[in-house]
Protein backbone atom coordinates (compact mmCIF):
# COMPACT_ATOMS: atom_id res chain seq x y z
CA UNK A 1 0.00 0.00 0.00
CA UNK A 2 1.26 3.34 -1.24
CA UNK A 3 0.33 6.99 0.78
CA UNK A 4 -2.12 7.37 -1.84
CA UNK A 5 -3.97 4.50 -1.03
CA UNK A 6 -5.39 4.35 2.23
CA UNK A 7 -7.97 2.32 3.81
CA UNK A 8 -11.44 3.17 4.04
CA UNK A 9 -13.84 2.52 6.58
CA UNK A 10 -17.43 4.34 5.97
CA UNK A 11 -20.24 4.53 8.29
CA UNK A 12 -23.78 5.61 7.55
CA UNK A 13 -26.41 5.36 9.50
CA UNK A 14 -29.99 5.28 8.47
CA UNK A 15 -32.35 8.56 8.97
CA UNK A 16 -30.06 10.73 11.41
CA UNK A 17 -30.53 14.13 11.45
CA UNK A 18 -27.61 16.53 12.08
CA UNK A 19 -28.50 17.32 15.60
CA UNK A 20 -28.85 14.30 17.15
CA UNK A 21 -25.40 13.68 17.98
CA UNK A 22 -23.49 15.06 20.95
CA UNK A 23 -20.67 16.87 18.95
CA UNK A 24 -23.44 18.72 16.65
CA UNK A 25 -25.10 20.30 19.87
CA UNK A 26 -27.38 17.63 21.14
CA UNK A 27 -27.08 17.62 25.07
CA UNK A 28 -29.70 14.94 25.49
CA UNK A 29 -27.92 11.65 23.42
CA UNK A 30 -25.27 9.97 24.37
CA UNK A 31 -22.91 9.69 21.73
CA UNK A 32 -19.11 9.73 23.45
CA UNK A 33 -17.71 7.16 20.59
CA UNK A 34 -19.02 9.69 17.66
CA UNK A 35 -17.90 12.62 19.73
CA UNK A 36 -14.50 10.99 19.83
CA UNK A 37 -14.15 10.62 15.86
CA UNK A 38 -15.34 14.34 15.31
CA UNK A 39 -12.69 15.40 17.67
CA UNK A 40 -9.75 14.15 15.42
CA UNK A 41 -11.86 14.80 12.53
CA UNK A 42 -12.96 17.47 9.56
CA UNK A 43 -16.37 18.24 10.50
CA UNK A 44 -19.11 19.62 7.84
CA UNK A 45 -21.97 21.50 9.83
CA UNK A 46 -23.47 22.67 6.49
CA UNK A 47 -23.49 18.97 4.34
CA UNK A 48 -26.83 18.32 2.57
CA UNK A 49 -28.32 15.49 0.92
CA UNK A 50 -28.90 15.56 -3.09
CA UNK A 51 -32.70 13.90 -1.86
CA UNK A 52 -34.15 12.78 1.13
CA UNK A 53 -35.11 9.83 0.47
CA UNK A 54 -33.34 6.62 1.12
CA UNK A 55 -32.58 4.84 -2.28
CA UNK A 56 -32.17 8.18 -4.30
CA UNK A 57 -29.61 9.15 -1.87
CA UNK A 58 -27.23 6.14 -1.19
CA UNK A 59 -27.78 6.18 -5.14
CA UNK A 60 -26.30 10.05 -5.63
CA UNK A 61 -23.47 8.76 -2.92
CA UNK A 62 -22.34 5.82 -5.08
CA UNK A 63 -22.20 7.65 -8.08
CA UNK A 64 -21.09 11.05 -7.03
CA UNK A 65 -24.23 12.42 -9.24
CA UNK A 66 -28.10 13.57 -8.37
CA UNK A 67 -31.14 11.63 -9.02
CA UNK A 68 -32.81 13.28 -11.90
CA UNK A 69 -28.88 12.12 -13.72
CA UNK A 70 -28.52 8.22 -12.37
CA UNK A 71 -32.26 7.35 -12.61
CA UNK A 72 -33.81 6.60 -9.26
CA UNK A 73 -35.33 9.45 -8.86
CA UNK A 74 -37.39 7.94 -5.82
CA UNK A 75 -37.66 4.79 -3.67
CA UNK A 76 -38.76 1.80 -5.77
CA UNK A 77 -36.08 2.22 -8.53
CA UNK A 78 -33.48 0.26 -8.28
CA UNK A 79 -30.04 1.37 -9.57
CA UNK A 80 -28.80 0.78 -13.04
CA UNK A 81 -26.38 -1.88 -12.22
CA UNK A 82 -23.88 -0.62 -15.26
CA UNK A 83 -23.52 2.44 -13.28
CA UNK A 84 -20.39 3.44 -12.50
CA UNK A 85 -19.77 3.73 -8.98
CA UNK A 86 -16.74 5.09 -6.71
CA UNK A 87 -16.35 1.74 -5.12
CA UNK A 88 -16.32 -0.18 -8.55
CA UNK A 89 -13.61 2.49 -9.64
CA UNK A 90 -11.72 1.73 -6.25
CA UNK A 91 -11.60 -2.19 -6.43
CA UNK A 92 -10.33 -1.91 -10.10
CA UNK A 93 -7.50 0.08 -8.78
CA UNK A 94 -6.89 -3.24 -6.68
CA UNK A 95 -9.34 -2.36 -3.38
CA UNK A 96 -10.89 -5.17 -1.38
CA UNK A 97 -14.17 -4.04 -1.34
CA UNK A 98 -16.82 -5.05 1.13
CA UNK A 99 -20.37 -3.74 2.65
CA UNK A 100 -22.02 -4.66 5.91
CA UNK A 101 -25.66 -3.71 6.18
CA UNK A 102 -28.57 -1.91 4.63
CA UNK A 103 -27.42 -0.81 0.77
CA UNK A 104 -31.05 -0.02 -0.41
CA UNK A 105 -29.68 -0.29 -4.24
CA UNK A 106 -32.05 -2.18 -5.21
CA UNK A 107 -35.67 -2.54 -4.43
CA UNK A 108 -36.97 -4.40 -0.80
CA UNK A 109 -39.91 -5.88 -2.01
CA UNK A 110 -42.76 -3.59 -0.40
CA UNK A 111 -46.08 -2.85 -2.54
CA UNK A 112 -47.30 0.41 -2.98
CA UNK A 113 -50.40 1.53 -0.49
CA UNK A 114 -53.50 1.35 -2.23
CA UNK A 115 -54.41 5.03 -2.75
CA UNK A 116 -50.68 5.44 -3.99
CA UNK A 117 -51.41 3.00 -6.52
CA UNK A 118 -54.16 4.65 -7.94
CA UNK A 119 -52.43 8.09 -7.90
CA UNK A 120 -50.00 6.51 -9.87
CA UNK A 121 -52.39 4.77 -12.46
CA UNK A 122 -54.03 8.28 -12.92
CA UNK A 123 -50.66 9.64 -13.66
CA UNK A 124 -48.86 7.57 -15.26
CA UNK A 125 -49.97 3.99 -15.47
CA UNK A 126 -46.70 2.84 -17.51
CA UNK A 127 -44.53 3.18 -14.36
CA UNK A 128 -46.71 0.26 -12.37
CA UNK A 129 -47.82 -2.12 -15.32
CA UNK A 130 -45.06 -4.20 -16.53
CA UNK A 131 -46.59 -4.49 -19.74
CA UNK A 132 -46.14 -1.03 -20.93
CA UNK A 133 -42.84 -0.04 -22.96
CA UNK A 134 -40.56 1.73 -21.54
CA UNK A 135 -38.94 4.92 -23.06
CA UNK A 136 -35.42 2.98 -22.57
CA UNK A 137 -35.01 -0.99 -22.77
CA UNK A 138 -32.28 -3.03 -22.09
CA UNK A 139 -31.41 -6.65 -22.09
CA UNK A 140 -31.25 -8.18 -18.72
CA UNK A 141 -31.31 -11.27 -17.17
CA UNK A 142 -34.56 -11.70 -15.14
CA UNK A 143 -33.82 -10.98 -11.58
CA UNK A 144 -31.34 -8.51 -12.16
CA UNK A 145 -33.06 -5.92 -9.65
CA UNK A 146 -34.15 -9.14 -7.02
CA UNK A 147 -30.97 -9.31 -4.72
CA UNK A 148 -32.40 -7.28 -1.61
CA UNK A 149 -35.99 -8.33 -2.02
CA UNK A 150 -36.39 -9.06 1.49
CA UNK A 151 -38.87 -12.26 0.74
CA UNK A 152 -35.94 -14.38 -1.28
CA UNK A 153 -33.53 -14.13 1.44
CA UNK A 154 -36.25 -15.26 4.09
CA UNK A 155 -36.86 -18.16 2.10
CA UNK A 156 -32.97 -18.71 1.76
CA UNK A 157 -29.07 -17.90 2.11
CA UNK A 158 -29.04 -15.84 -1.13
CA UNK A 159 -25.00 -14.80 -1.75
CA UNK A 160 -24.77 -11.76 -3.43
CA UNK A 161 -22.90 -11.38 -6.97
CA UNK A 162 -18.93 -10.57 -6.66
CA UNK A 163 -19.90 -7.17 -8.19
CA UNK A 164 -22.21 -6.10 -6.59
CA UNK A 165 -22.63 -2.19 -8.01
CA UNK A 166 -18.91 -2.23 -6.85
CA UNK A 167 -18.65 -4.26 -3.38
CA UNK A 168 -16.92 -7.96 -3.77
CA UNK A 169 -18.25 -9.19 -0.45
CA UNK A 170 -21.58 -7.82 1.08
CA UNK A 171 -23.17 -9.14 4.62
CA UNK A 172 -26.55 -7.63 3.81
CA UNK A 173 -29.32 -6.07 5.91
CA UNK A 174 -32.95 -5.51 4.38
CA UNK A 175 -35.09 -3.11 6.11
CA UNK A 176 -35.27 -1.60 8.94
CA UNK A 177 -36.22 -1.79 12.90
CA UNK A 178 -35.79 -5.09 15.14
CA UNK A 179 -36.88 -7.90 12.56
CA UNK A 180 -35.63 -7.23 9.15
CA UNK A 181 -34.45 -9.58 6.22
CA UNK A 182 -31.19 -10.13 4.51
CA UNK A 183 -28.30 -12.34 6.07
CA UNK A 184 -28.84 -10.99 9.11
CA UNK A 185 -32.19 -13.52 9.68
CA UNK A 186 -29.84 -16.49 9.38
CA UNK A 187 -27.39 -15.08 11.29
CA UNK A 188 -29.85 -14.53 13.90
CA UNK A 189 -31.31 -18.04 13.69
CA UNK A 190 -27.77 -19.61 14.13
CA UNK A 191 -27.66 -18.19 17.39
CA UNK A 192 -31.26 -19.51 18.24
CA UNK A 193 -33.09 -16.28 17.82
CA UNK A 194 -35.76 -16.83 14.66
CA UNK A 195 -36.77 -12.81 14.28
CA UNK A 196 -40.05 -13.70 12.26
CA UNK A 197 -41.19 -15.40 15.77
CA UNK A 198 -40.07 -12.71 18.39
CA UNK A 199 -39.96 -9.51 16.37
CA UNK A 200 -42.26 -7.07 15.82
CA UNK A 201 -44.31 -4.72 17.78
CA UNK A 202 -46.98 -7.83 18.26
CA UNK A 203 -44.19 -10.01 20.27
CA UNK A 204 -43.46 -7.20 22.17
CA UNK A 205 -43.55 -6.71 26.22
CA UNK A 206 -43.81 -3.01 25.51
CA UNK A 207 -46.07 -2.83 22.65
CA UNK A 208 -46.62 0.22 21.68
CA UNK A 209 -48.38 3.20 22.78
CA UNK A 210 -49.82 6.02 21.07
CA UNK A 211 -47.92 5.15 17.65
CA UNK A 212 -47.13 1.91 16.16
CA UNK A 213 -44.10 3.13 15.29
CA UNK A 214 -42.41 3.06 18.64
CA UNK A 215 -42.21 -0.31 21.20
CA UNK A 216 -39.48 -2.17 23.36
CA UNK A 217 -38.77 -4.95 20.91
CA UNK A 218 -38.29 -8.49 22.20
CA UNK A 219 -34.62 -9.05 20.06
CA UNK A 220 -32.32 -9.80 22.96
CA UNK A 221 -29.48 -6.92 22.04
CA UNK A 222 -25.87 -9.62 21.28
CA UNK A 223 -28.23 -10.45 18.14
CA UNK A 224 -29.70 -7.14 17.13
CA UNK A 225 -28.91 -5.61 13.35
CA UNK A 226 -27.19 -2.71 14.81
CA UNK A 227 -25.15 -5.22 16.75
CA UNK A 228 -24.70 -7.70 13.90
CA UNK A 229 -23.20 -4.49 12.37
CA UNK A 230 -20.61 -4.08 14.36
CA UNK A 231 -19.90 -7.45 15.34
CA UNK A 232 -19.68 -8.16 11.20
CA UNK A 233 -17.65 -5.06 10.29
CA UNK A 234 -14.77 -5.55 13.00
CA UNK A 235 -14.21 -9.29 11.68
CA UNK A 236 -14.21 -7.68 8.34
CA UNK A 237 -11.30 -5.21 9.23
CA UNK A 238 -9.81 -7.99 10.97
CA UNK A 239 -9.74 -10.04 7.71
CA UNK A 240 -8.95 -7.47 5.64
CA UNK A 241 -5.72 -6.14 7.33
CA UNK A 242 -4.25 -9.35 6.68
CA UNK A 243 -3.70 -8.69 3.30
CA UNK A 244 -1.32 -6.22 1.93
CA UNK A 245 -4.24 -4.78 -0.05
CA UNK A 246 -5.90 -1.37 0.54
CA UNK A 247 -9.65 -2.23 1.52
CA UNK A 248 -12.58 -0.15 1.37
CA UNK A 249 -15.60 -1.37 3.83
CA UNK A 250 -19.00 0.24 3.77
CA UNK A 251 -20.71 -0.24 7.15
CA UNK A 252 -24.38 1.00 7.02
CA UNK A 253 -26.81 0.52 10.30
CA UNK A 254 -30.54 0.53 9.74
CA UNK A 255 -31.08 2.43 12.73
CA UNK A 256 -32.04 5.13 13.89
CA UNK A 257 -34.38 4.56 11.35
CA UNK A 258 -38.64 3.68 12.48
CA UNK A 259 -39.51 1.87 13.79
CA UNK A 260 -38.37 3.32 16.91
CA UNK A 261 -37.14 -0.33 18.39
CA UNK A 262 -34.58 -0.60 21.07
CA UNK A 263 -34.25 -3.77 22.95
CA UNK A 264 -34.61 -3.73 26.34
CA UNK A 265 -31.14 -2.74 27.62
CA UNK A 266 -31.40 0.11 25.22
CA UNK A 267 -35.12 1.13 25.83
CA UNK A 268 -35.14 3.10 29.07
CA UNK A 269 -31.89 5.07 28.98
CA UNK A 270 -34.02 7.81 28.39
CA UNK A 271 -37.11 9.27 29.94
CA UNK A 272 -39.97 10.60 27.69
CA UNK A 273 -41.48 13.00 30.07
CA UNK A 274 -38.01 14.48 30.20
CA UNK A 275 -37.18 14.82 26.52
CA UNK A 276 -37.26 18.50 25.01
CA UNK A 277 -40.10 19.46 23.03
CA UNK A 278 -38.50 21.63 19.84
CA UNK A 279 -38.94 24.93 20.05
CA UNK A 280 -41.11 25.42 16.77
CA UNK A 281 -43.06 22.12 17.62
CA UNK A 282 -46.22 24.83 17.43
CA UNK A 283 -44.90 27.26 14.89
CA UNK A 284 -47.82 29.31 13.00
CA UNK A 285 -47.43 27.54 9.86
CA UNK A 286 -50.22 29.83 8.05
CA UNK A 287 -47.67 30.78 5.40
CA UNK A 288 -46.70 26.99 4.64
CA UNK A 289 -47.52 25.66 1.96
CA UNK A 290 -51.06 23.50 1.44
CA UNK A 291 -50.21 20.25 2.44
CA UNK A 292 -48.20 21.31 5.48
CA UNK A 293 -50.96 23.05 6.95
CA UNK A 294 -53.71 20.21 6.38
CA UNK A 295 -51.22 17.92 8.41
CA UNK A 296 -50.79 20.43 11.36
CA UNK A 297 -54.83 20.18 11.36
CA UNK A 298 -54.75 16.52 11.58
CA UNK A 299 -51.86 16.39 14.26
CA UNK A 300 -51.42 13.38 15.91
CA UNK A 301 -52.68 11.11 12.99
CA UNK A 302 -50.29 9.64 10.76
CA UNK A 303 -50.24 8.44 7.37
CA UNK A 304 -51.27 4.63 6.26
CA UNK A 305 -47.61 4.71 4.60
CA UNK A 306 -45.56 4.81 7.52
CA UNK A 307 -42.89 6.53 5.77
CA UNK A 308 -44.43 9.77 5.17
CA UNK A 309 -44.63 12.99 7.22
CA UNK A 310 -47.54 14.12 9.43
CA UNK A 311 -47.81 16.41 12.36
CA UNK A 312 -46.83 14.25 15.54
CA UNK A 313 -48.67 14.82 18.80
CA UNK A 314 -46.35 15.78 22.13
CA UNK A 315 -47.00 12.29 23.45
CA UNK A 316 -46.16 10.58 20.22
CA UNK A 317 -42.82 12.91 19.72
CA UNK A 318 -41.73 12.51 23.53
CA UNK A 319 -41.53 8.80 23.47
CA UNK A 320 -40.60 8.09 19.74
CA UNK A 321 -37.48 10.56 21.09
CA UNK A 322 -36.66 8.69 24.19
CA UNK A 323 -37.21 5.67 21.93
CA UNK A 324 -34.87 7.12 18.96
CA UNK A 325 -31.86 8.16 21.50
CA UNK A 326 -31.93 4.75 22.71
CA UNK A 327 -31.18 3.09 19.18
CA UNK A 328 -28.26 5.57 18.56
CA UNK A 329 -26.75 5.07 21.74
CA UNK A 330 -26.73 1.11 21.00
CA UNK A 331 -25.37 2.25 17.57
CA UNK A 332 -22.41 4.37 18.85
CA UNK A 333 -21.55 1.49 20.89
CA UNK A 334 -21.24 -0.45 18.15
CA UNK A 335 -19.08 2.13 15.90
CA UNK A 336 -16.70 2.55 19.11
CA UNK A 337 -16.27 -1.49 18.46
CA UNK A 338 -15.67 -0.77 14.93
CA UNK A 339 -13.18 2.36 15.99
CA UNK A 340 -11.21 -0.37 18.70
CA UNK A 341 -11.16 -2.86 15.76
CA UNK A 342 -9.57 -0.46 13.35
CA UNK A 343 -6.74 0.64 16.00
CA UNK A 344 -6.70 -3.18 16.96
CA UNK A 345 -5.71 -4.20 13.50
CA UNK A 346 -2.22 -2.29 13.08
CA UNK A 347 -3.94 -0.24 10.31
CA UNK A 348 -5.36 2.67 11.98
CA UNK A 349 -2.65 5.10 10.81
CA UNK A 350 -3.35 4.29 7.12
CA UNK A 351 -7.29 3.96 7.47
CA UNK A 352 -9.64 6.89 6.60
CA UNK A 353 -13.36 6.55 8.88
CA UNK A 354 -15.94 8.50 7.43
CA UNK A 355 -19.22 9.22 8.99
CA UNK A 356 -22.59 10.56 7.63
CA UNK A 357 -26.28 9.87 6.97
CA UNK A 358 -28.51 8.78 4.21
CA UNK A 359 -31.22 11.77 5.13
CA UNK A 360 -32.69 13.14 8.07
CA UNK A 361 -36.05 13.42 10.18
CA UNK A 362 -38.40 15.78 10.98
CA UNK A 363 -38.76 14.44 14.60
CA UNK A 364 -40.66 17.43 16.13
CA UNK A 365 -39.53 20.39 14.52
CA UNK A 366 -42.09 22.52 12.38
CA UNK A 367 -44.00 19.81 14.87
CA UNK A 368 -43.92 17.17 12.23
CA UNK A 369 -42.34 13.85 11.87
CA UNK A 370 -40.62 11.89 9.41
CA UNK A 371 -39.73 12.97 5.93
CA UNK A 372 -41.48 13.50 2.30
CA UNK A 373 -43.12 16.71 0.52
CA UNK A 374 -40.86 19.06 3.32
CA UNK A 375 -37.22 20.18 3.12
CA UNK A 376 -36.42 21.85 6.16
CA UNK A 377 -33.06 21.30 7.28
CA UNK A 378 -33.86 18.59 9.95
CA UNK A 379 -34.62 16.41 7.04
CA UNK A 380 -32.09 17.65 4.40
CA UNK A 381 -28.90 18.40 6.12
CA UNK A 382 -26.83 15.41 7.71
CA UNK A 383 -24.02 15.05 10.06
CA UNK A 384 -20.70 14.15 7.88
CA UNK A 385 -17.22 13.12 9.35
CA UNK A 386 -13.79 12.50 7.85
CA UNK A 387 -11.11 11.51 9.98
CA UNK A 388 -7.87 11.38 7.88
CA UNK A 389 -4.67 10.20 10.08
CA UNK A 390 -1.62 11.75 10.27
CA UNK A 391 -3.40 15.14 8.04
CA UNK A 392 -1.52 18.37 9.76
CA UNK A 393 -2.91 21.41 7.98
CA UNK A 394 -4.38 24.77 8.95
CA UNK A 395 -7.38 24.04 7.48
CA UNK A 396 -10.27 24.53 9.85
CA UNK A 397 -11.57 20.92 12.33
CA UNK A 398 -15.31 22.62 11.45
CA UNK A 399 -16.36 24.07 8.04
CA UNK A 400 -19.54 25.88 6.77
CA UNK A 401 -19.09 25.37 3.67
CA UNK A 402 -22.19 23.86 1.31
CA UNK A 403 -21.46 20.19 0.51
CA UNK A 404 -23.95 17.66 -1.02
CA UNK A 405 -23.89 13.72 -0.59
CA UNK A 406 -22.71 13.74 -4.48
CA UNK A 407 -19.85 15.02 -3.29
CA UNK A 408 -18.59 11.68 -1.40
CA UNK A 409 -17.83 10.01 -4.22
CA UNK A 410 -15.07 12.70 -5.99
CA UNK A 411 -14.04 12.67 -2.33
CA UNK A 412 -13.21 9.44 -1.31
CA UNK A 413 -11.92 8.64 -5.21
CA UNK A 414 -9.36 11.59 -4.49
CA UNK A 415 -8.01 10.72 -1.03
CA UNK A 416 -7.73 7.02 -2.41
CA UNK A 417 -5.87 8.40 -5.31
CA UNK A 418 -8.05 6.53 -7.89
CA UNK A 419 -9.06 8.46 -10.88
CA UNK A 420 -12.78 9.61 -11.60
CA UNK A 421 -15.01 8.40 -14.21
CA UNK A 422 -16.67 10.94 -16.58
CA UNK A 423 -19.88 11.98 -15.46
CA UNK A 424 -18.74 12.34 -11.93
CA UNK A 425 -21.41 15.82 -11.22
CA UNK A 426 -20.17 16.03 -7.09
CA UNK A 427 -17.05 18.10 -6.15
CA UNK A 428 -14.07 17.17 -3.95
CA UNK A 429 -14.17 17.87 -0.47
CA UNK A 430 -10.21 17.16 -0.38
CA UNK A 431 -9.71 21.36 -0.66
CA UNK A 432 -11.63 21.88 2.68
CA UNK A 433 -9.87 19.28 4.01
CA UNK A 434 -6.20 20.27 3.62
CA UNK A 435 -7.41 24.16 4.27
CA UNK A 436 -6.74 25.29 0.54
CA UNK A 437 -10.33 26.26 -0.16
CA UNK A 438 -13.23 27.83 2.32
CA UNK A 439 -15.65 27.10 0.16
CA UNK A 440 -16.37 24.56 -3.22
CA UNK A 441 -20.08 26.04 -4.40
CA UNK A 442 -22.11 29.41 -3.89
CA UNK A 443 -25.39 27.19 -3.52
CA UNK A 444 -26.09 22.97 -3.33
CA UNK A 445 -29.22 21.33 -5.07
CA UNK A 446 -32.03 19.32 -3.63
CA UNK A 447 -34.14 16.54 -5.29
CA UNK A 448 -37.19 15.28 -4.27
CA UNK A 449 -39.32 13.09 -6.57
CA UNK A 450 -42.47 11.09 -6.00
CA UNK A 451 -44.76 9.32 -8.18
CA UNK A 452 -47.75 9.79 -4.87
CA UNK A 453 -48.74 12.36 -3.04
CA UNK A 454 -49.89 13.92 0.36
CA UNK A 455 -53.50 15.30 0.81
CA UNK A 456 -52.89 18.95 -0.02
CA UNK A 457 -50.58 18.25 -3.04
CA UNK A 458 -51.07 16.72 -6.61
CA UNK A 459 -49.70 14.06 -8.03
CA UNK A 460 -46.83 13.31 -9.23
CA UNK A 461 -44.66 15.37 -6.91
CA UNK A 462 -41.57 17.13 -8.22
CA UNK A 463 -39.61 19.91 -5.57
CA UNK A 464 -36.32 21.18 -5.79
CA UNK A 465 -34.91 23.05 -3.42
CA UNK A 466 -31.83 25.23 -3.24
CA UNK A 467 -29.73 26.39 -0.35
CA UNK A 468 -26.77 29.48 0.26
CA UNK A 469 -25.27 30.69 2.80
CA UNK A 470 -28.62 33.60 2.86
CA UNK A 471 -31.58 31.17 2.76
CA UNK A 472 -33.24 28.13 1.25
CA UNK A 473 -36.37 28.40 -1.83
CA UNK A 474 -38.17 25.36 -2.82
CA UNK A 475 -40.31 25.25 -5.98
CA UNK A 476 -43.31 22.69 -6.09
CA UNK A 477 -43.23 22.15 -9.69
CA UNK A 478 -46.99 21.70 -10.93
CA UNK A 479 -48.25 22.87 -8.11
CA UNK A 480 -49.12 26.57 -6.84
CA UNK A 481 -46.78 26.30 -3.09
CA UNK A 482 -43.47 28.09 -3.12
CA UNK A 483 -41.36 28.37 -0.26
CA UNK A 484 -38.56 31.29 0.89
CA UNK A 485 -36.53 31.31 3.88
CA UNK A 486 -34.32 34.30 4.91
CA UNK A 487 -31.78 32.47 6.96
CA UNK A 488 -30.34 35.87 7.70
CA UNK A 489 -32.72 36.31 10.38
CA UNK A 490 -34.41 33.31 10.39
CA UNK A 491 -31.98 29.97 10.45
CA UNK A 492 -34.82 27.83 11.95
CA UNK A 493 -36.80 28.55 9.10
CA UNK A 494 -39.95 29.40 11.31
CA UNK A 495 -41.66 31.56 8.94
CA UNK A 496 -41.98 31.12 4.91
CA UNK A 497 -41.48 34.54 3.42
CA UNK A 498 -42.25 33.82 -0.37
CA UNK A 499 -43.35 36.95 -2.17
CA UNK A 500 -42.68 39.26 0.89
CA UNK A 501 -41.30 42.44 -0.68
CA UNK A 502 -38.81 42.89 1.78
CA UNK A 503 -37.40 39.59 0.46
CA UNK A 504 -37.74 40.48 -3.19
CA UNK A 505 -34.29 40.76 -3.69
CA UNK A 506 -33.44 37.45 -2.17
CA UNK A 507 -35.81 35.79 -3.56
CA UNK A 508 -35.02 36.88 -7.01
CA UNK A 509 -31.29 34.91 -5.79
CA UNK A 510 -32.24 32.44 -4.77
CA UNK A 511 -34.36 31.20 -7.62
CA UNK A 512 -31.21 32.25 -10.02
CA UNK A 513 -29.61 30.11 -8.04
CA UNK A 514 -32.20 27.17 -8.79
CA UNK A 515 -32.24 27.90 -12.23
CA UNK A 516 -28.51 27.46 -12.16
CA UNK A 517 -27.83 24.38 -10.14
CA UNK A 518 -30.58 22.68 -12.11
CA UNK A 519 -29.04 23.82 -15.13
CA UNK A 520 -25.62 22.51 -13.92
CA UNK A 521 -26.78 18.80 -13.05
CA UNK A 522 -27.83 17.96 -16.57
CA UNK A 523 -26.35 15.07 -17.91
CA UNK A 524 -23.38 15.49 -19.88
CA UNK A 525 -22.01 11.78 -20.00
CA UNK A 526 -21.46 10.26 -22.58
CA UNK A 527 -19.01 12.76 -24.43
CA UNK A 528 -19.11 13.06 -27.73
CA UNK A 529 -17.17 10.87 -29.87
CA UNK A 530 -16.91 12.80 -33.10
CA UNK A 531 -17.85 16.16 -34.81
CA UNK A 532 -21.07 14.44 -36.57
Amino acid sequence: MTASQPNIVFIIADQLRADHLGFNGNAEVRTPNLDGLARDAAVFDRAFVANPTCMPNRASLLTGRWPSVHGTRCNGISLDPDSSTFVRSLAQAGYRTAAVGKLHHQNMGWDFEPEQAEQIRDTDPGLIDGRTARAVSRGRDAGWDQWENRERHDRGFVPMPQDYYGYQEVDLVIGHGDAPGGHWVHWARERGVDPRVIGGPEASAKPPTGWDQVYTTSIPVDVHPSTYVGERAAERIKEAAASEDPFFLFVSFPDPHHPFAPPEEYSGLYDPAEMEIPSGFEQDHSDSPEHIRRMIRDRGTPNSDATMAFAVSEDQYRRAVAAQYGLIELMDAQIGRILSAVEDSGRGQDTIVVFTSDHGDMFGDHGLMLKHFVHYESVTRVPLVIRIPGVESNAPRRSKALVSTADLAPTMLDLAGVRRFHGIQGRSLQPLIDGSADAIRDAVLIEEDQPFSIDGLPAPVRMRSVVTAEGRLTKYFGAPGIEVYDHRSDAQELRNVAGHPHVAELQRVLESALLEEMARVCDLAPTPTAAA
